[in-house]
């Protein structure tokens, strides 16, 4: 029996989930904002006194590891990081956008379909990949700019699926019957069982110590306008 803590902290959502043989047996979230900080610790502890109540411990700890907001990912990964240390569990590192499309694929079970989820990026850019009805990654993770002939180069054979906090830059770009847009779909732990599952069973962890979360981008962080000025 394998009984994983899972951790989703990506987006403005914040959950925990616990799972046993990759079935779901709790889950906690909330949508009302980056408040990550303050819930995520309480989402964690209700998830280990469940799993005490049903006598046992996570086998390991599974986090989505990006890419996503810089600052949603270091606090998920900093928690999933302190309690492998504190527990000698392995950390296994899952996705941003796989735990979507996994979820979606199970959602439509469509299998000619392909699977583009998208995750907000600011302006007209997003964090977006394509997978096929499998799960397997066929278009590589990365920042892409939303524009005008966006998908000439992808030929659309089968229905394509577009979901996340992204997809709605794309609506005004896109006018093929065969383009499926999918409302409030966005990574929850809850959705990690299975894959987290998968991974521990074939021994498929991170080593805690050098783990980091895949931003993509770099964070930038601003100079207030009186320091770039010179100003107190």
């Amino acid at each position: 029996m394998a009984c994983i803590l899972s951790i989703e902290t990506s987006t403005r959502v914040c959950s925990a989930a616990l799972s046993i043989d990759g079935v779901t047996v709790f889950n906690e979230e909330s949508f009302e904002g980056p408040s990550h900080a303050v819930l995520l610790g309480t989402f964690v502890e209700k998830a280990l006194a469940e799993a005490k109540s049903r006598g046992c411990v996570p086998d390991a700890v599974a986090v989505s590891s990006g890419p996503g907001s810089y600052t949603g990912l270091r606090i998920g990964v900093s928690l999933a990081k302190g309690i492998c240390f504190g527990h000698s569990l392995p950390i296994i590192s899952i996705p941003t956008l796989k735990i979507m499309a996994h979820a979606v694929i199970k959602q439509q079970k469509d299998r000619d379909g392909v699977y583009y989820p998208m995750l907000d990026a600011r302006r007209m850019e997003v964090y977006a990949a394509m997978f096929d009805s499998r799960g397997l990654e066929i278009r590589e993770t990365k920042a892409e700019i939303i524009e005008e002939g966006f998908l000439s180069d992808f030929p659309l054979e089968s229905n394509l699926y577009i979901f996340g906090d992204g997809s709605e830059k794309c609506k005004r770009f896109v006018s093929s019957p065969r383009v499926v847009f999918l409302n409030d779909i966005v990574p929850l732990a809850k959705d990690m069982a299975e894959l987290a599952d998968e991974a521990y069973k074939n021994g498929q962890s991170e080593n805690a110590a050098y783990f980091e979360p895949f931003y993509l981008k770099e964070f930038q962080a601003t100079i207030a306008k009186n320091k770039v000025l010179g100003n107190s």
